[in-house]
């Protein structure tokens, strides 16, 4: 099975069990792949009910047995589902849009809106024009910029202490 095929039928199956699936890591060897899922609850944990190790346990479960019969799927695999955590991965367009408002920071390869590879700032959400998504900031020094999606490799959301 094709990446894109396992990561859309995953997808599908974790949210026919009431979960979102965040993110879905790959690790490991050909021979000994290793699936790390992340799950949040359908619509996000906003709400501060957070996903537990019981809701971990029965998408295992689930997901497990199906990928012990899916084809493409080594033999010997091993699969890892838990949260997404307190610094949630933002990962889909969906992402950016619902965390608008929450304190986000993003990572790219190379330099981003001419500033540096990494920003912090508060999401405003997320624009399509010229068939290419953006991603609007507004940075700890008050400027606002846009990164193109694409060039954005990882991004998540911002925990401080202080703030709790």
């Amino acid at each position: 099975m094709q990446d894109a095929a396992l990561e859309e039928e995953l997808e599908r199956r974790v949210e026919a069990l009431g979960y979102e699936l965040v993110e879905l890591e790959r690790a490991g060897s050909k021979t000994r792949p290793i699936l790390r899922v992340r799950i949040d609850h359908a619509g996000g944990s906003e709400k501060g009910a957070g996903v537990t190790v019981d809701d971990c346990s029965t998408v295992s479960r689930a997901l497990e047995a199906w990928l012990d019969e899916a084809e493409g799927v080594p033999e010997r695999y091993m699969l890892e589902v838990s949260s997404p955590g307190i610094e949630r991965p933002l990962v889909r367009a969906r992402d950016f849009q619902r965390y608008a408002g929450k304190e986000v920071a993003v990572r790219g390869k190379d330099v981003l809106a001419g500033r540096s590879r990494r920003l912090e700032g508060e999401l405003l959400g997320l624009d399509e024009r010229d068939g290419r998504e953006y991603v609007r900031l507004r940075l700890n020094d008050g400027a606002e910029v846009d990164v193109a999606r694409d060039e954005i490799t990882r991004a998540h959301l911002v925990f401080r202490w202080e703030d709790r």
